[in-house]
C-alpha cells in the first residue's frame, strides 16, 4: 500500500516497520501506544526512550529483559540510591546499552521521580502535556517526530532535573504510552487505545 501500511497474513494493516519481525510485530499489535499511567511503568519508558536515543528501538525492546533485569524492574526507589559500584556493574552488563551517560542520566532521573511525588508525580505531569488534538497520518511521512507539547514536556522534565529528555524522545514517548495516536489512519491499532474519543477531554495545565 502506498500509505506505507503492509497487510499481514492475518489481514491486518500494519506499518512496514511492524510488518516482518516478530517481535516488533508483537509490541505493535498489543503495547505500542496503549495507556502507561503508573510511575514505574511510565518511569521505566523515559528510561528505555533515553537509552534508545541514536539507536534502533528494535535493539532496545531486544535487550528490554536485560535492562529490567540491570535496574531492578525500574523501580525508581532502587534506582535512585544506585551507587558508583552499581553504574561500574551497569557498565560491565553487555546486556544492556553500555552508556555512561545514560545510566548515569537514568539515576538521576529516578531521584528526580521520587522529588516530583510532593508535586503530583511523574505519570501525571507526563499525561498533563496531552494534546487538545491527535495527529491523523494517512502516510508514515505524514507522523510528526516533535510537537508543541513535547517541547514544552521536555523543557519542564528538564527543569526538574530530568536528563536525556529531548523533544524528539518526549514524543516518542507520548507516542508509546498513549498520549497521542500517531497510528496510521487505516492501521487496525487506529484508536484502539481508549483514549482518544470524539470529544476532547480536559487538559490539565502544569505551571512553569
Amino acid at each position: 500500500m502506498d500509505d506505507g501500511l503492509v497487510i499481514g497474513d492475518d489481514g491486518l494493516a500494519r506499518p512496514a516497520w511492524a510488518a516482518v519481525d516478530p517481535m516488533l510485530r508483537e509490541y505493535y499489535d498489543t503495547e505500542w501506544g496503549m495507556p502507561v499511567t503508573d510511575e514505574q511503568g511510565v518511569f521505566e519508558r523515559v528510561s528505555l526512550e533515553c537509552f534508545q536515543s541514536g539507536l534502533s528501538w528494535a535493539t532496545i525492546l531486544r535487550k528490554r529483559p536485560a535492562f529490567r533485569e540491570a535496574f531492578d524492574g525500574f523501580d525508581p526507589d532502587v534506582v535512585a540510591g544506585y551507587s558508583d559500584a552499581d553504574v561500574e556493574r551497569l557498565m560491565g552488563d553487555a546486556g544492556i546499552v553500555r552508556n555512561g551517560k545514560k545510566i548515569s542520566a537514568t539515576i538521576a532521573n529516578a531521584r528526580a521521580t521520587i522529588d516530583l511525588r510532593a508535586d503530583g508525580g511523574l505519570s501525571a505531569l507526563v499525561w498533563s502535556f496531552r494534546p487538545a488534538e491527535t495527529p491523523e497520518p494517512r502516510r508514515f511521512d505524514e507522523i510528526p517526530t516533535t510537537s508543541p507539547e513535547s517541547v514544552a514536556l521536555s523543557k519542564e522534565l528538564r527543569r526538574r532535573g530530568f536528563r536525556f529528555v529531548g523533544p524528539t524522545t518526549m514524543f516518542a514517548l507520548m507516542e508509546a504510552i498513549g498520549i497521542v495516536d500517531t497510528h496510521l489512519v487505516h492501521s487496525h491499532r487506529r484508536g484502539t487505545s481508549g483514549v482518544w474519543t470524539t470529544t476532547p477531554q480536559p487538559q490539565v495545565s502544569v505551571d512553569g
